[in-house]
């Protein structure tokens, strides 16, 4: 038997639409979910993609997540709206408020979008690459249940916090991306290290006392190492304060597992702002771009943030997306 098994765009689509459906997930609701799913694997990022599937159907069959959820979106301003996920996932709820956002920051200028009562919304440079391609410089922030100690502390108090902005190229694609965790490494990567039976490197976490592991199953039970020290937990701060504080989430402090089927509703948040370049320098703002790229893309070995995603979706639809047969058999048994 192999050990793998590769689908195209389309028999990948129907597999995650079967194992949702059949948990309980509205084909709305899982169509916005499966567009995350399938971004982060075109990205590469595959411990954000089919990976986390089983995760989001066992989270809908034991009711940690509603998957008929009806979110809603209210405007605050001409500037500024509101969604309530209602418990359910979070890319169904960041859709419905993008089709407010973008509009009203290509009029304005600028638009704010909070998220509230939501949940792991995956790979977040995947929502703001949606601004990009929308003509929006995009920012996004979500906070996680707590990972991370205050540096001096030992006890958790925000989450692995990660802050994305994706940037147009003016020609409706995606001129850079940056998308990084409040930690030294997503924790996704802890636990696809320990799926796959691998010990993690060295600085990636912490076990329970505070002291550096290499056991990928210790480190889920511990902390994440903030990146750069104090500064990691400095902008694990700033977003829990977007996601959660103003957004009127979950802090990651009272926020139940992404991971386990433990505790109610995550009720986490995001914070989005879209920003429209042609409102305040126009071209100069792609003139200054283009300087800023080439300054970076001319020095040997360098390359622009999101060049490796944004390569990959050039030939992953062509080459498929490939899954361990281990998970295929697992995410089968959820289509049943």
């Amino acid at each position: 038997m192999a050990d793998t098994v590769t689908f195209n765009l389309e028999e990948a689509y129907d597999l995650a639409l079967r194992a949702l459906t059949a948990c309980g997930t509205s084909e709305d609701n899982a169509e916005a979910l499966i567009g995350g799913i399938l971004g982060a694997e075109l990205d590469g990022i595959s411990s954000h993609g089919f990976m986390y599937l089983p995760i989001y159907c066992e989270h809908v069959k034991c009711g940690k997540i509603d998957g008929n959820a009806s979110p809603t979106v209210r405007e605050i301003s001409p500037s500024a709206f509101a969604a309530d996920a209602k418990s359910g996932f979070a890319h169904p709820a960041i859709h419905a408020g993008f089709l407010e956002l973008i509009p009203a920051a290509k009029e304005n200028g600028i638009c704010a979008l909070s998220v509230t009562n939501s949940y792991n919304c995956g790979v977040l440079g995947y929502h703001v690459s949606n601004l990009a391609q929308a003509g929006l410089l995009g920012l996004g922030f979500t906070n996680a249940p707590a990972s991370i100690a205050p540096v001096g502390g030992s006890k958790p108090v925000v989450g692995t916090n990660p802050m994305a902005c994706a940037v147009p190229d003016g020609e409706g694609g995606v001129k850079l991306i940056i998308d990084q965790s409040s930690s030294v490494i997503a924790k996704s990567e802890v636990t696809k290290h320990k799926n796959a039976g691998e010990a993690i490197p060295v600085g990636w976490a912490l076990d329970r006392d505070g002291n550096p592991t290499t056991d990928p199953a210790v480190a889920l039970t511990g902390t994440m190492v903030p990146m750069g020290g104090y500064k990691g937990v400095g902008q694990g701060i700033i977003v829990e304060l977007l996601a959660a504080a103003i957004s009127g989430a979950t802090l990651g402090i009272h926020a139940s597992s992404f991971a386990t089927n433990d505790g109610g509703p995550c009720n986490t948040g995001q914070f989005f702002l879209g920003l429209n370049p042609d409102s305040f320098s126009g071209e100069a703002f792609y003139e200054r771009l283009g300087a800023l790229a080439e300054a970076i893309e001319s020095q040997d070995g360098a390359r622009l943030p999101g060049a490796r995603r944004l390569a990959a979706r050039k030939v992953i639809p062509d080459q498929g997306i490939t899954i361990p047969a281990a998970l295929h058999q697992r995410i089968l048994g959820y289509c049943a």
